[in-house]
This record gives structure tokens, sequence and C-alpha cells, in this order.
């Protein structure tokens, strides 16, 4: 064991957070969607955990989660602490009784010293915080290849019209601009939902972003309509999106930047969250960094909306109040836990306690101020939506519009399911 992490688990333990002869042999059940790298990583995070208190953490992963958890939950069997898909279901969750509110056994002055009240409030619910955040991804990035720009003679563009007048060019010049995946499993669509936002925070204030989340305007409005339109005219777009909009409706997401670095490129641009980083290591681990792949904030489109941050985080909350299960929390909630998870996979920390340093690269940094620094923050719509919408019709109502149906049926079917959703 290192000094570094000796150091650190005496640290933890004289912080009081932990009582080993209580917990040896213990076992918490952990639920969560993450597989392969991000499992790692999370396993990782919790090995100081484990040496310093004895506790065993089980964890189950599932692409899944929304079913799975609800099933477990409805059948009285839920996990002792779980991974929760959105604000929204956890909202469901706190509804029924099934959420313990974290008060009962966390210093929530700490949590209000190391969080954001944004955090804090997204967490909450009825005036109980029922659920913490341990890691974000800022989803406004578009990825791209330096040396494929510079090699071109492109520029980042600055604004919404730099960045048609780009594809325009690179169109011209027989290239393709973006690539485009909306595949993924039963969670298909969900990259188009990510423009959709984006497109919407610079387009009208944040106030009507928000009302739109709420359902205080319906999906038939002229602002949702036209942020839609917006998307469409690169979406549905033969000649700006490689392989048309067909290989984007079955191009799985974690798949669509690796077209970015292949010789010569076979598309430029690429949307994506902070998380794709892991993708494009895994399909080219010699990638460097900053060097040869980056980003660029997705620009502005009406300039008076300036570049606002659309980000997502990973939450969880507790099921089962055991005195090992409230031990794993106020663990998950500390900068160094989350300094283990930031190192490990290049997430981005929802605590600002956590040091700068342990991202590990210059880029992972860059994509941290930005979310830090943002004047507008706005957490992906689509996760703080009822289920029913966030997760069913405007996921689905993506596909049918890329795949060529008429926009206002796309919306006043989704707006249907509005109506019914938000009266539950």
């Amino acid at each position: 064991m290192s000094k570094k992490l000796i150091f650190f688990l005496v640290s933890v333990l004289l912080a009081g957070l932990f009582c080993t002869a209580a917990f040896a042999g213990k076992t918490v059940t952990v639920l969560g969607t993450w597989g392969g790298a991000e499992r790692d990583a999370f396993m990782k995070m919790v090995e100081p955990f484990e040496a310093a208190t004895g506790i065993k953490v089980e964890f189950t992963g599932t692409r899944d989660l929304p079913t799975i958890l609800t099933t477990r939950v409805a059948a009285g069997n839920p996990p002792d602490i779980s991974g929760i898909p959105n604000p929204g279901q956890m909202q469901e969750f706190a509804e029924v009784g099934a959420l313990v509110d974290l008060s009962e056994f966390m210093d929530i002055g700490k949590l209000q010293d190391e969080y954001s009240q944004t955090w804090i409030d997204l967490g909450s619910y009825g005036g109980k915080l029922y659920s913490i955040f341990i890691s974000a991804d800022l989803k406004s990035l578009v990825w791209y290849s330096p040396k494929a720009f510079s090699s071109a003679g492109y520029q980042i563009p600055q604004t919404w019209d730099e960045l048609m007048t780009l594809s325009d060019k690179m169109v011209a010049q027989g290239k393709t601009p973006w690539s485009i995946g909306l595949e993924s499993g039963a969670a298909s669509g969900w990259p188009g939902t990510d423009w959709i936002e984006d497109i919407m925070l610079r387009t009208v204030k944040p106030e009507i972003y928000d009302k739109w989340v709420n359902h205080e305007i319906p999906w038939t409005d002229s602002a949702v309509k036209r942020a839609w339109e917006i998307f469409g005219d690169i979406a549905r777009s033969d000649k700006y999106v490689y392989g048309g909009a067909a290989t984007a409706l079955t191009t799985n997401f974690g798949d669509a930047p690796n077209v970015l670095f292949t010789s010569p490129p076979r598309a430029y641009m690429h949307k994506q969250a902070t998380f794709i980083k892991s993708f494009i290591l895994n399909y080219d681990p010699t990638l460097k960094p900053g060097e040869d792949f980056s980003f660029f904030p997705f620009p502005s489109i009406d300039p008076e909306y300036g570049t606002p941050a659309l980000g997502a985080a990973d939450m969880f909350a507790v099921f089962n109040n055991t005195p090992e299960a409230q031990a794993l929390m106020r663990y998950l909630a500390t900068a160094g836990a989350q300094e283990i998870w930031v190192v490990q996979l290049g997430k981005l920390s929802a605590n600002r306690r956590v040091n700068p340093s342990a991202y590990p690269d210059d880029l992972t940094r860059e994509a941290a101020q930005i979310l830090a620094s943002a004047q507008t923050f706005r957490f992906d719509g689509s996760d703080l939506m009822p289920a029913a919408v966030g997760s069913g019709s405007f996921w689905s109502g993506i596909l049918d519009y890329v795949g060529g149906e008429d926009l206002d049926s796309v919306l006043k079917r989704i707006e249907e399911t509005a109506v019914d959703a938000y009266k539950k």
C-alpha cells in the first residue's frame, strides 16, 4: 500500500467518518449502470473505504437501471444504495417513501460547503436531501482532431454562423462535417436530446428552458420547434452527417467519434459529453488528449444567450438505512473519494473541494473550468422530466424525426405523452 493511500486512510479515520469495529464483516450492496472501465473505476474508488472499514462493497451493474431498480423497489428488495437515473425518478421514489433523508446522518453544513447550491437543490425534494452527486459530465462540447483541423486549415468556430460556414466549407471540399451516433440499445435516441437541450439554452432565456422542462410550455411551442428544426438542419442532412441519417440511427454513440481519427478523417466534428473521452481512448489508446483529440464549446446561436453549460451527473441515494450504507454515502461525498474517481476515469467532480491536479490531463481540467465558470448552467432536461417523456417519448421522438417523420407529428405525440406524465 502506497504512503499516499495510507495517509488518506488515516485522514479518513481521524475525520471520524467510520468506526471499524462496528463494521467488520458487514456488506453494502450497490446498484448502478456501470460496466467495464467505469465499474473498475468505481471499485478503485471504494478500495480505501473497504480497507478502512472492513465493509465489503458488492456492486451490480446494469444498463437497464430504471427498470431493474423500479422492479426491486416494488418487490421490497431494493439495494442498500443505488445510482438514480435522473432527478425526475429520484422524486418519484421519494414520493412513495422509498428513499432515506440524507440529513438524518450526513452533515448538511459540510455538504453545502463542498457542493454548490445547484447540486444540493437537484438532489433534494420536498425540503429533504435524498441524493448526492459523485461526478458530473459537461455536455456542451464539440470534439475534433486538432491535427486534422490544422492540416485542413480550419479555425475553431465561435458562433453558430461560423460553425455552419465551416460545415459548408467542408462539404464544398468533398468532406463530411459531422459524425452522429444515436443507437444505445433500449436508450437509443438520447444523444439527440442533448442537441435539443443545448440549442434551447442558446435560443431562449434559461427561464424558458426551465418552463419547457417543467411542461409549463407545450412541446408544440414555437421555441421548442425552432430548436428541433436547427438540430434537423444537421442531423437529417446526408451532406452534413457521415453516412446520412440512416447511419446516425444505427451507429452506437460510443463508436460515433471513431471516424474523426481515421486517415483521412471520414468526419471532422462530433458533439458529445466529457465521458466520450474514455470511448475515444478505448478505440485507440495511443491518442493523446489535447494533441490528437480535443473539444471546443458548443457555440452560441443567439448572441444574447451566450454559451451556457449543459450537464448531467451520477447521483446516488440510500434505500436501506443501515449503518454501513450511511458510512459509504458519507465516504462517496468526500473530495478524497472523488479525486480517486476522476483520476481513474477522467470524469468531472461535483465536489468543488477536489484538487484540480487530480484530473488526469489539461483537457479534463479545461472541461472542469468551463463547467465551473459558466454563467448559465442547466441540468440535462430529459433527466429532469418524468420518465415517460424524458427517457420515453423524447428519446423515441428523436429517432422518428431523424428517420424522416414530420416534425409537427413528432412534437404532437410527445406533447400528448407529457400531458399524461405531468399529471401523475
